[in-house]
């Protein structure tokens, strides 16, 4: 891979990213998607969940806001322009392993 070398993310928090990906999310919300996504085989802690929104929040890869539609003025969590970046770049990392793992697999095979 080109550029340069990137830790991989946890699942948990590649999962919470994705929720926020596609829209701003409520911490209920974000543990239920994930749920979702992961077809139940990953199920957050609201420990581990806000650990990691912590986490995201000091990388700066996402930010807090107030719904406006929320009676309860409950917050929520949104993507930072840094955080899509750092998501796009985890995507294209494991579509790199993946097709590097297709192509090994082949050659084994064949």
């Amino acid at each position: 891979m080109n550029g340069p070398l990137v830790s991989p993310l946890s699942e948990s928090v590649l999962l919470i990213l994705l929720s926020l990906a596609e829209r701003p999310r409520h911490g209920y919300s974000i543990l239920k998607d994930v749920e979702e996504m992961s077809r139940k085989r990953v199920v957050l802690s609201t420990g581990t969940l806000y650990g990691a929104l912590h986490r995201l929040l000091e990388d700066h890869w996402i930010e807090r806001f107030v719904e406006n539609e929320s009676s309860r003025g409950r917050q929520a969590y949104r993507l930072t322009r840094e955080g899509r970046k750092r998501l796009r770049m985890e995507i294209a990392r494991m579509k790199n392993l993946t097709q590097l793992a297709g192509v090994r697999v082949v050659l084994k095979e064949a």
